[in-house]
C-alpha cells in the first residue's frame, strides 16, 4: 500500500496536470472560434465556384483543358490533412487511417497511389505503415492556414497533374461540424468532375466567356484548385481546435475523478494511520500499569 506521502504526491501532480489541461482547453475555445468562423466563410465561396466549375467541365470535351481531361488509372495523389500536435483525441488517427485503408484497399484501381502529407502526426502515424508511398511531407504550416499556402500547395499539385505525372488527384481531411464531431472526407480534386444531372432538369447552365472560353478556363481552373486546398485546411484547422478542447475538457474531468479517488484514499490511509497510533499509545498506557 502506498504511503501518505507517495499518494500526497501524486494528488500534487495530477492537479498539475489537470491546471495544464483546463489551460489547453481555454486556449483550443478561443482558437476554434475564429477557425470556425474563417472555415463557415469559406465554405459558400467554394462551394458555388465547384458547383460552376462542374458545370464547366460537362460542357467541355476536356480537350482543350488538361485539368478537366479524363485519364486512365494510372498512378493517382492524395493531398492528406493532418496536424503538427497531437493532444486532439482521434483527430489525426481517424484521417490517417483513412488514407491508409484508401491506398491498401485501393477501390478504384489505381495502379500506384502516392501520399503527400500535410501536418506532422500524419506522417509520424503512416511512415511505418504506408511509408513507400509517403513522397512529400509538408510540416509546421497547419497551425496558419492562409491562402498563400493552399496557393503554393494547389501549383505544386497542378504541375504535377500537367506533367502528368498523375492521373488523378484527391484530398483527405476532417470537416468541421461542430466541436465533437468531424466527418473524415475525401474528395476529387482532379479531374474537376462533370455536375451529374438529374432526369427531367436542366442539362446546363449557359455562361458567356470574355474574352474567349480557353482563356477564362485556364485563368479560374487553377484558382479552383487553390480554393479547394484551402478550404480543406480551414476545415481541418477547425477540426483540430475542436477535437483537442473537447479533449482537453474530457482529459480535465478525468482528472477531477482521480483527484476524488485518491484523496479518499489519503483519508482512509491517514485515518488508518491515525487509528495504528492510538492503538500503540493505549498498548503502551496498558503495559505501564
Amino acid at each position: 500500500m502506498p504511503s501518505l506521502k507517495d499518494i500526497k504526491k501524486r494528488i500534487g501532480t495530477v492537479k498539475n496536470t489537470q491546471q495544464i489541461t483546463k489551460a489547453m482547453k481555454m486556449v483550443s475555445a478561443a482558437k476554434l472560434r475564429r477557425a470556425q468562423d474563417a472555415a463557415v466563410a469559406a465554405r459558400p465561396y467554394a462551394e458555388k465556384l465547384q458547383s460552376v466549375l462542374a458545370n464547366l467541365a460537362m460542357r467541355d470535351d476536356g480537350d482543350s483543358q488538361p485539368l478537366l481531361s479524363e485519364r486512365g488509372k494510372g498512378r493517382a495523389l492524395v493531398v492528406l490533412m493532418t496536424a503538427d500536435r497531437g493532444l486532439c483525441g482521434g483527430f489525426n488517427a481517424n484521417v490517417s487511417k483513412a488514407a491508409e485503408r484508401f491506398i491498401k484497399e485501393n477501390e478504384r484501381g489505381f495502379e500506384a497511389i502516392d501520399l503527400t502529407i500535410v501536418g506532422r502526426k500524419g506522417n509520424e502515424f503512416l511512415r511505418n505503415r504506408v511509408g513507400k508511398n509517403i513522397k512529400q511531407v509538408h510540416e509546421n504550416i497547419t497551425s496558419d492556414a492562409t491562402y498563400k499556402t493552399a496557393a503554393l500547395l494547389g501549383q505544386e499539385v497542378v504541375e504535377a497533374y500537367n506533367a502528368e505525372t498523375y492521373d488523378a488527384v484527391f484530398v483527405l481531411y476532417n470537416a468541421f461540424q461542430s466541436a465533437i464531431t468531424q466527418i473524415v472526407t475525401l474528395e476529387q480534386v482532379l479531374p474537376i468532375q462533370p455536375k451529374v444531372v438529374e432526369e427531367g432538369a436542366e442539362s446546363s447552365v449557359d455562361y458567356i466567356y470574355e474574352p474567349n472560353q480557353g482563356e477564362v478556363l485556364s485563368q479560374i481552373l487553377p484558382k479552383m484548385i487553390e480554393v479547394q486546398f484551402f478550404r480543406a485546411l480551414l476545415e481541418s484547422n477547425a477540426s483540430e481546435q475542436g477535437a483537442r478542447m473537447a479533449a482537453m475538457d474530457s482529459a480535465s474531468r478525468n482528472a477531477s475523478e482521480m483527484i476524488g479517488k485518491l484523496t479518499l484514499q489519503y483519508n482512509r490511509a491517514r485515518q488508518a494511520a491515525i487509528t495504528k497510533e492510538l492503538m500503540e499509545i493505549i498498548s503502551g498506557s496498558e503495559s505501564i500499569k
